[in-house]
């Protein structure tokens, strides 16, 4: 199967779900200043889902890039992923209204965790349904950064449980920022 109208339909997905997180952004009550400083959780866990859905699209457009060939098996990986990232905008909710509770921020942590699993399981469906595409088997040969992904969430709920909770949607942003660096310095 070809991947372009699959490409879109990821598109597509993400796009509707970034602008639902942002439409969920309450208004301030007033012009002033202490009552947009009133706002400051919603604004920065919007920062962090915009982030998170960023990413998530960032990585999968320069992977399909490079993609020829899909199966059945990437499709239903690929919905389940975008199933668990369309869960994104009750979270940035739940997490903005409950900022300081440890629920809601494992709730947000536990999306994440999940669809890094779901990544590195595409990962493996994408070089079984293309064996042939050499530069994506290169690209997707190394594949640790989901694992790391996995762990620095992981951390950051420990720590989310036992001191303090937003440090789980820190992680989460900790583990976009290290996605991004550890590759360059390993190389």
């Amino acid at each position: 199967m070809e991947t372009e109208r699959f490409e879109a339909l990821i598109d597509a997905i993400l796009a509707i779900i970034i602008t639902i997180i942002v439409l969920e952004i309450p208004l301030a009550s007033t012009g002033s200043w202490e009552s947009l400083l009133e706002l400051k959780y919603e604004f920065i866990i919007y920062a962090i889902s915009f982030i998170v859905v960023f990413n998530f699209w960032n990585f999968n457009n320069n992977l399909f890039s490079i993609v020829n060939r899909i199966d059945w098996k990437v499709i239903w990986s690929m919905g389940l992923s975008l199933f668990i990232m369309s869960l994104l905008p009750y979270l940035t909710t739940f997490v903005a209204e409950n900022f300081n509770l440890f629920l809601p921020q494992f709730f947000y942590g536990l999306s994440y965790i999940a669809t890094a699993i779901l990544s590195k399981l595409i990962s493996k469906f994408l070089k079984e349904s293309d064996p042939g595409n050499i530069a994506l088997q290169v690209v997707l040969e190394k594949d640790y950064i989901f694992m790391m992904t996995i762990v620095l969430v992981s951390i950051g709920m420990i720590i989310g449980y036992l001191a303090y909770p937003p440090a789980i949607i820190t992680s989460c942003l900790i583990s976009i920022v290290a996605i991004w660096i550890v590759p360059k310095v390993l190389n």
